[in-house]
């Protein structure tokens, strides 16, 4: 999620439709995909690299990927396919494919490890696997289990690995050279992607996307953003993710123009590639936006073709410096993946907040019931976090949110009371305007991305000297969360924390990601009465010192190979990092 800009620039999108009212561009993607290469044939649709499609090159690109996937993928029941790759062409093309026959793009997180990687894909019963070679060794473990697989070289770098199991992408398509656009007509209520965010090592949670979903968001933003025809988005997030598929590509096929991808996020990359591309307008989550800032300042920074970015979770402070820098306008605004929240914003509104809170849009506690508006000091600090803090729901209904595929019970949570309830934590303000406030304590995102807190707290229960591990996200100084690790040991006196590092980094279930920034060793955990630790307490006191009472805290700078004691001078190093970032609030929530 993210905290929204102090001054939003005019233009910034005030009068878009709602989420899921924007108009319906085409009766379904495969029309939409026809309609282009018809009208729109000589535009080009993908830059990559030095080559690019235009939309008559990308629909028939589509056309055998389609065909390929008719020919692989089951007639009846579930059609749908993994991709575990960067952001590459192919990415693109499956969802062409995908389009025309009705099948659905899953998208793997190159993040994900061994069980948990396989469950997505059983999950979301795919019928089909593609990947290149960096990515293929992820795969390689469960192989075995895996439906069949096909890697692409097709987009290669000279380094790239040698791949010995799977078949062969470039072999598969070849045989369907000749294809011929299948001609189906599929329900645009059909699923088109599904979009892991969160869930548990038994039960993921892949967002529902229909083609319907897609086309109205793209055109949503399209309109938020004002594309035209000679509009060029850049891509670099990757393609696993909402932002990537409906910020980024989406709007790109309804208005339609084109886009850049680069293959991954890359600070020292990113003005090059945006020059190359002469991209118009990008999306971001995370940290990408003070990665940026952290790059050598050039003179000519502000030379380039940008005039718009939408994104979240930028704090106040990088938004207007890169907006300075970089000459453009930046839209950093609530969302989710499920799209079921949707606030105003306004010109005059405070800074850090979210934006206006029409009355349906509540903040409640477990029970539902609404609570207190937030008392705020003129720095921003809120004084009676306690009351005022709870989960953000939307009790006009569940919004554009379709619903998670195969997880009747998490959808059931999900929209309990026929309202739609995010697992975000937020406040109202006296004049009911909504800040964020964390994430339920199970949910942890760092630079961008989701992930549960279950399978993490389930490996580090098997660490050495390990009783019980509560894992649970803390607020990173600048944007997201950073994971922390509550510990229960049989010697608490024994921890050692480079050795403890060491075990983490060896733990292949553990990507970098996940791998805790602090860590707590708990001498008297707060629990329930049934003996469960009460990680919102853990969240609240966070790795405060006035807080935690006798606990050790120790913490892993980036870069650094081992944690070590995380002292009164750290914290007060953190807390001035906090105020520069303006997110000093999120020290008191």
């Amino acid at each position: 999620m993210s905290v929204s800009p102090p001054q939003p620039a005019p233009g910034a999108g005030q009068d878009a439709p709602a989420p899921g009212r924007a108009p319906l561009v085409a009766p379904n993607a495969a029309a939409l995909l026809r309609r282009n290469a018809a009208e729109f044939g000589d535009r080009v649709a993908i830059r990559f690299g030095d080559v690019s499609w235009t939309h008559r090159e990308y629909y028939e690109e589509s056309v055998r990927f389609a065909a390929l996937f008719a020919a692989q993928l089951p007639a009846e029941g579930p059609r749908h396919v993994a991709v575990l790759l960067d952001n590459t062409p192919d990415y693109l093309f499956a969802f062409g494919g995908a389009a025309l026959i009705g099948a659905a793009v899953v998208g793997l997180n190159h993040t994900r490890r061994d069980v948990h990687l396989l469950h997505d894909v059983e999950h979301a019963d795919c019928g089909l696997v593609i990947t290149e070679p960096r990515h293929a060794h992820l795969l390689e473990p469960i192989a075995h289990r895996l439906p069949p697989l096909l890697t692409s070289t097709r987009f290669v770098d000279d380094d790239e690995p040698v791949v010995t199991f799977g078949s062969s992408l470039d072999d598969a398509l070849a045989a369907h050279a000749g294809a011929t656009d299948p001609g189906l007509e599929p329900d645009v209520d059909s699923i088109w992607a599904l979009i892991f965010t969160s869930g548990t090592s038994d039960a993921p949670k892949a967002v529902i996307c229909s083609q319907r979903r897609l086309l109205v968001t793209g055109k949503r933003m399209s309109m938020i953003m004002d594309l035209g025809p000679d509009d060029v988005g850049y891509v670099c997030m990757p393609l696993f993710h909402s932002s990537a598929v409906q910020v980024g590509w989406a709007p790109s096929i309804v208005t339609p123009c084109a886009v850049g991808l680069g293959r991954r996020f890359s600070a020292s990359r990113w003005l090059p590639d945006v020059r190359r591309y002469r991209s118009t307008y990008f999306n971001y989550t995370g940290k990408p936006l003070a990665y940026l800032l952290a790059q050598p300042e050039a003179a000519d920074d502000a030379d380039n073709s940008l005039r718009i970015a939408f994104g979240n979770e930028g704090s106040p402070e990088v938004v207007a410096s890169f907006s300075r820098r970089f000459g453009l306008e930046v839209i950093d605004a609530y969302g989710a993946t499920e799209g079921g929240v949707a606030v105003n914003r306004r010109p005059d509104m405070p800074p850090g907040a979210l934006g206006h809170a029409p009355d349906h849009v509540q903040v409640v506690d477990d029970d539902g019931v609404e609570k207190v508006r937030a008392r705020i000091d003129e720095r921003g600090r809120v004084l009676n976090a306690d009351e005022c803090v709870g989960e953000i729901v939307n009790t006009q209904g569940s919004g554009p949110f379709e619903g998670y595929y195969n997880n009747v019970r998490a959808t059931e949570t999900t929209t309990r009371n026929g309202w739609y309830w995010s697992g975000d934590l937020g406040y109202k303000d006296q004049r009911g305007y909504l800040y964020f406030a964390g994430r339920t304590a199970d949910w942890i995102r760092v630079d961008g991305e989701n992930f549960p807190a279950g399978p993490i707290e389930e490996t580090l229960r098997h660490a050495p000297g390990v009783v019980l591990a509560a894992v649970y996200g803390v607020p990173d100084d600048q944007a997201g969360d950073q994971a922390m690790a509550g510990l229960v040991l049989t010697d608490p006196g024994a921890f050692d924390p480079a050795a403890f590092a060491r075990w983490i980094d060896a733990q292949d279930s553990i990507g970098p990601k996940w791998r805790p920034r602090y860590i707590r060793i708990l001498h008297d955990p707060p629990t329930t009465g049934t003996n469960k630790i009460v990680k919102r307490t853990l969240v609240r006191q966070k790795f405060r010192h006035d807080l935690v009472g006798v606990d050790e805290l120790f913490h892993r700078p980036r870069g650094e190979s081992g944690y070590r004691p995380f002292t009164s001078d750290d914290e007060r190093s953190l807390h001035e990092s906090f105020v520069r970032y303006q997110r000093e609030r999120f020290w008191d929530l």
